[in-house]
């Protein structure tokens, strides 16, 4: 085969920058901060670029939404609460921001041990190999009481810890997201899958009713996403259990006749997983919506997030 000639460059077409159509323009650029500013003034600040652009938009969905009256759904993990959010979510839930909220098993295991002690997240590393992780026994005990308690009043597994924890007068139950929602009577859902929570470890367990309150909750779940049209659903942490409730929800509703569209939804985590962008972001906005990730230290994004829409909304008050 002969050797290939080098190709000539002499003959290239061009044509002028001034003509081309980019994606990045000067006119979106960050412009520096000034001391003294508000964070209205912040946020205008940002570039109006990929995540600048969309942190905005999400704001404005939330704050569209609930100036409607459309319902605002939280599904959430429990890191969450253990990086501190729980004054944040429950002054959303207090300013009627938050219309449902749908946790994992392990939020009823922090939010109560918060409630409780103030104080939650053993470390494992510690105390895994002698066989004491997960035994904190009044954190088995008062969880696996209020779900059987809450089986026999047929009530869902949210709504029967809330309760409990409500009239437990606990010295940090102002902390407690599940006592406030109890409080406020928002719908409070929790998804359990079994096994993954240290209060299934404990004797005082009682599987039956873990199961007919979870299943419970995930029938009023679904009941609240069937509701969703023109609203909004935050998936903040979780990277399976609430996105894999989130689908399932969503086409029973849609199987029962319940378009749920248009819908907006986000994804709010330090690191994009399958499950979320698929189950959450991507799939059920498909027909007529639009879907976020959104990616950040829940400890930085959501706080953020919220001020944002609290900001937006407290500006139009005053107007």
């Amino acid at each position: 085969m002969k050797k290939p000639e080098p190709l000539s460059l002499a003959g290239i077409t061009t044509y002028s920058l001034k003509d081309r159509p980019s994606k990045v323009s000067c006119q979106n650029f960050a412009r520096p901060w000034q001391a003294g500013g508000s964070l209205r003034e912040f946020a205008g600040r940002l570039p109006h670029i990929l995540a600048g652009t969309d942190l905005r938009e999400v704001a404005g969905a939330w704050v569209k939404a609930h100036r409607e009256g459309c319902p605002i759904l939280l599904g959430m993990g429990a890191h969450p609460l253990k990086v501190g959010l729980s004054p944040v979510i429950i002054d959303l839930l207090r300013r009627g921001l938050l219309t449902g909220v749908a946790l994992n098993g392990a939020g009823i295991v922090h939010d109560a041990e918060i409630a409780m002690a103030g104080q939650t997240s053993e470390d494992v590393d510690a105390e895994l190999g002698c066989g004491r992780f997960g035994m904190a026994q009044e954190t088995g005990e008062f969880l696996n009481t209020a779900i059987s308690w809450g089986a026999k009043e047929k009530l869902g597994l949210g709504e029967a810890v809330g309760r409990r924890l409500l009239n437990a007068a606990f010295p940090y139950q102002h902390l407690s997201l599940l006592a406030t929602a109890a409080e406020l009577a928002v719908p409070l859902t929790v998804h359990v899958a079994v096994g993954t929570d240290i209060i299934h470890l404990h004797p005082s367990v009682d599987p039956e009713a873990l199961g007919a309150t979870t299943h419970l909750d995930f029938r009023i779940f679904a009941a609240l996403v069937s509701r969703l049209a023109g609203g909004l659903y935050l998936n903040l942490g979780s990277a399976v259990i609430m996105p894999e409730v989130f689908l399932k929800a969503l086409t029973l509703a849609r199987n029962l006749g319940h378009k749920v569209e248009p819908l907006t939804t986000v994804n709010l985590d330090f690191v994009q997983h399958y499950r979320p962008l698929t189950n959450v972001v991507r799939r059920p906005t498909a027909g007529k919506g639009r879907g976020y990730a959104l990616t950040g230290h829940h400890e930085l994004l959501f706080p953020l997030l919220a001020a944002l829409v609290i900001e937006e909304l407290e500006e139009t008050h005053a107007h």
